[in-house]
């Protein structure tokens, strides 16, 4: 995978969660967490060990504002998403930073935290309540989800290292 086709699912993925939530509701939240949230928290790691300390933050405020800008019509479903993604973005990022080990392990390790941020403030500010049984389905979703998607990402990485030689 290319850094700029990682960067596109990256921002892709964001938006099509968002349009989904705002056209179905809270019920679609833990299907969109465990496929495209899921997605988004592995890709993110992903892209951590490619780009610059400066670059990452840039991409996660962008991504952040991008989100609102693309579904302003949303209202609310946009502002929490930017809220929440830019949130959870940066705990992944710094939890990412501090785990050793491999990139799995940092990855899926990071991934317990931002999925524990995006979770709570997602769907307390999309819809003004809070709602333990969406927020702990979002949760467990996205940590499966995103475990899911970081051993694919980390299986391919390596088939195309072998690939490579």
């Amino acid at each position: 995978m290319t850094l700029t086709v990682a960067l596109v699912i990256y921002a892709a993925a964001m938006t099509l969660a968002n349009l989904s939530v705002a056209a179905f509701g809270p019920s679609v939240t833990p299907i969109n967490a465990f496929v495209l949230i899921g997605l988004d928290l592995a890709l993110r790691d992903w892209l951590h060990v490619r780009l610059k300390v400066w670059q990452m933050g840039a991409l996660i405020a962008f991504t952040g504002v991008l989100t609102f800008v693309l579904n302003p019509a949303a209202g609310k479903i946009a502002v929490a998403s930017a809220v929440a993604f830019t949130a959870a973005a940066l705990v992944d990022w710094a939890t990412f930073l501090r785990l050793k080990g491999s990139w799995l392990r940092r990855a899926n390790g990071s991934n317990v935290a931002g999925a524990a941020v995006d979770s709570l403030l997602f769907p307390t500010i999309a819809f003004g309540a809070l709602m333990p049984h969406i927020v702990l389905a979002q949760f467990v979703a996205k940590v499966a989800g995103g475990a899911f998607w970081a051993w694919l990402i980390s299986r391919l990485g390596r088939q195309t290292l072998a690939t490579e030689r």
